[in-house]
Parts: C-alpha cells; structure tokens; sequence
C-alpha cells in the first residue's frame, strides 16, 4: 500500500523544484504589484476603463503557474488553449490603455516563468519612463490634438435640445464640430470633435450639460 501512496506521489511531482517555483510566483507577484501601482499613477483617477487593473495582482501571479505548468508538456499547453477558448468576458475594454497595461502584464508574467527577470524589469523601468515623460509633456503634447465626444439622447429630446446643445459646447470645447450623427432605436447619437485642453474638468462638464438639459437625460462618451 505505502508503495502505491509513493508512487501516485511521485507521479504528482512537478519538474520544477520548489525553489524555482516559489522563486517566479514572487517575483511575478512583486511585478504584478509594480504594474498595478503605476495603472493607478497615470491613470486611476480616470474611471473611463472596464476595471481590468483590479485583476492584476491575482492575473499576474495566475498567468505565471500557467506557463511554469505547460513550459514542459505539449499536451498540456494544447488542453490549455482548449479550456481558454470557453472563455467569454462579458465587460468590454473601454479603454484602450488597458489593452497595454493587459500586455506589460502579460509579459511580466511570461518573464518570471521563463526566469528572464532582468528584462522584465527593463520593461518597467521603460513603460515608467515613457508614461512619465508623457506626464510631464502633457500640456505640449495637448497642442493641436483632437479628442472624440458622443452624446446620445432620445431622439424626440434632441428636436428639443439641438440648438441648447450646439450653444453649450461651443461655450465649453474649443474647436468643436460635429463628425457624424445616427438615429438606432429612436436614439440620436452624436459625434464630435473638439481641440484637446489641458486639465480639463470633465465631471463639471457633465453636471452642467445635465443640469441645461433637464429634465432630458444625455449620455455621454469621451474618448
């Protein structure tokens, strides 16, 4: 009996040793912790994203066993791909940033899999010094470009609004013009184009929008 309890033991060993494992699932851990906290420098005060950066410290350490489990088995990383593509996220990425901070996750992960903890650390230092340096230049690189803004209302509400509205965000948005306008589902939706502003108060904007179209409600889209 002891031999086949040692025997279904030692079927249950992985190749890797402890210390290799505990060795990558902390340093993934302490990369997932970096990429979390520089999601929130740059940009957690903006509450346009779907949330993905609060996967980060379990989604780090759990990509990570992933790729130190199938390193070695091919039938493995085929069952993986396999069991993956029952997955459905239901929450869209709203934001395209969070698509590169879901890569830089990625990568850190893969890299302390694979042991390559130098260049996932020159891949931090990188993405820090390039998101700080956009920090820095944000009013100079704010010159001349153009921002995207949807609004959507109920269509008998727009023929009541439509020139409220022109008057509003030509007071509020410099450059603004009118790109597109559909009608679905007796909904208009607005697309406009307006000259970025450095530090602009987009949650004022909103509450003032509001407040000259009420009792009417219109939703609003920036990008």
């Amino acid at each position: 009996m002891w031999q086949e309890v040692a025997s279904v033991w030692q079927g249950m060993q992985s190749s890797l040793g402890w210390a290799e494992a505990l060795i990558s699932v902390g340093f993934s851990v302490i990369f997932s912790i970096i990429v979390y906290f520089i999601y929130q420098l740059f940009y957690g005060s903006r509450h346009i994203g779907a949330g993905v950066h609060r996967m980060f410290l379990v989604g780090g350490p759990a990509i990570t066993v992933l790729f130190l489990g199938i390193q070695t088995s091919i039938p493995l990383s085929l069952g993986l791909l396999g069991a993956l593509s029952f997955v459905r996220f239901r929450t869209p990425v709203k934001d395209p940033a969070e698509i590169g901070f879901l890569l830089v996750l990625i990568a850190c992960s893969i890299g302390a899999s694979s042991g390559n903890f130098m260049l996932v650390a020159l891949l931090l230092v990188a993405v820090l010094s390039v998101l700080s340096a956009k920090w820095f230049l944000r009013d100079r690189a704010a010159v001349g470009a153009r921002g995207s803004l949807m609004l959507s209302m109920d269509r008998g509400q727009f023929e009541q609004l439509e020139e409220s509205i022109k008057s509003f965000l030509g007071t509020k948005l410099k450059g603004v013009s009118l790109e597109s306008m559909s009608v679905v589902d007796g909904r208009v939706n607005l697309q406009y184009q307006y000259k970025h502003q450095a530090a602009f108060d987009w949650t004022q904007f909103a509450t003032e929008l509001n407040r000259s179209t009420a009792p009417a409600t219109v939703e609003i889209f920036v990008g």
